[in-house]
């Protein structure tokens, strides 16, 4: 079963408390470190589609913002990217930024280095931008810019950039740039990882191709971690379509530790090495710890009396809630079904038959509590892992955390 942490840093929007919901404007200069200028540098919010470009004195601005934390991602050709947090209370904001060049050339050292490059990179592409419906119109425009790297020794892929990943969403109308912070994938564990800062433009098309583009965000959209989050946060779990129980997990009571299991084994074959002959007795006990060591280690059941989020969700600030929770929360939405193709991509989480074939996701929290908020944003994004549905889901059914849905425009 493939897991996925999650960690596509959606990122840190924080939306404070404010009566009027009065806007406000993030602005400032961009400037290299000679203390120049710098006109025509892309100024983006990470996860939105809010964009601008810097004038010919290198100033920029960004209107109609809400009171909230933020990502400003700063994008220059020759510059390495550059991200800022900026947080707005109740004035617009005023920053600075400095870029750094790039020097660096991974076209070059990437390419040459690496006999094994083109299926890492497949291996990449399937576990960043996922292998669903849309993903399979996804095409990533500047792979030259990846730094792929595999430890034979740990078995961990990891891919780096000091660079804008550009990904063109032909499914949902989006060009994705993405600032990658890391990608890991343990061929161990079969846990995937990555953070980063995703910045959002609208790709250009017909009327037709519009129409097309937002049905596909829509069903995007509905059923995602995002809409989940959301949900909770509104406490309208229920009303809109999603179905919350608990999968307990309890150890084998007939299972040793693996520890014990190893110190057992190596202690018979150091008699049956000293031995003048081979005896059954030790053969017979090599075998039982076989058998121990196959048996599963814990067992799963399924608790559906249900989860209320009155008991689940906690506020602490203003705009930002937690859950905080043992074993794991068994999500399922109930207004759209799983797919032949998605019960084949090794995902698929087992229910009972009493179920029916609605998409399911897995909900495994790592260290709590998780904090999120309104837009449905995790404060941190190693907090928690996924299998199941929303593990297959990825980069390419991706929309900003400004997507308001069809029916509530």
């Amino acid at each position: 079963m493939i897991k996925y942490l999650f960690g596509t840093v959606l990122l840190l929007l924080f939306c404070l408390n404010t009566h009027a919901q009065k806007l406000y404007t993030i602005s400032g200069q961009v400037k290299d470190k000679k203390g120049e200028t710098l006109p025509g540098a892309g100024i983006y919010l990470s996860g939105y589609t809010t964009a601008t470009v810097t004038n010919n004195d290198g100033q920029f601005t960004l209107s109609k913002i809400k009171p909230g934390s933020y990502e400003v991602v700063v994008q220059m050709m020759g510059y390495l990217p550059y991200s800022k947090s900026v947080i707005i209370s109740d004035q617009a904001v005023n920053i600075t930024i400095i870029l750094a060049e790039n020097t660096v050339q991974l076209n070059e050292v990437v390419i040459r280095a690496d006999p094994d490059r083109e299926k890492n990179l497949k291996l990449f592409e399937d576990f960043f931008i996922g292998r669903t419906p849309n993903s399979a119109k996804c095409k990533i425009l500047n792979p030259q810019v990846l730094y792929i790297k595999y430890d034979g020794d740990a078995r961990v892929l990891s891919v780096t950039t000091n660079e804008f990943l550009v990904v063109e969403n032909k499914a949902l109308g989006y060009r994705l740039k993405y600032m990658l912070n890391l990608f890991e994938y343990n061929f161990n564990t079969r846990i995937v990882y990555f953070s980063g800062l995703p910045v959002f433009e609208d790709l250009k098309g017909s009327g037709r191709k519009r129409k097309t583009w937002l049905n596909n965000r829509e069903i995007a959209y509905a059923g995602s971690p995002q809409h989940f989050f959301q949900s909770l946060y509104q406490n309208k779990v229920e009303e809109n379509g999603f179905i919350i129980y608990k999968r307990i997990k309890t150890k084998n009571p007939n299972r040793p530790s693996d520890a014990y299991i190893a110190s057992t084994k190596a202690r018979l074959m150091k008699r049956m090495h000293g031995a003048s002959t081979i005896g059954s007795v030790f053969t017979d006990s090599l075998l039982m710890m076989q058998r121990l060591y196959d048996l599963p280690k814990e067992f799963t059941s399924l608790d559906m009396s249900g989860v209320a989020t009155d008991t689940l969700v906690k506020r602490i600030y203003p705009n930002m809630k937690t859950i905080n929770y043992k074993d794991e929360l068994y999500v399922m939405y109930t207004k759209e079904e799983e797919s032949n193709a998605y019960s084949n991509t090794g995902h698929y989480v087992m229910r009972p038959l009493t179920v029916p074939n609605y998409q399911i996701s897995v909900v495994s929290m790592l260290k709590g509590p998780v904090s999120f908020y309104p837009n449905g944003a995790i404060h941190d994004s190693k907090a928690i892992l996924f299998e199941g549905f929303w593990a297959y889901e990825k980069i390419g059914d991706m929309v900003p955390m400004d997507y308001v849905p069809i029916n509530k425009r």
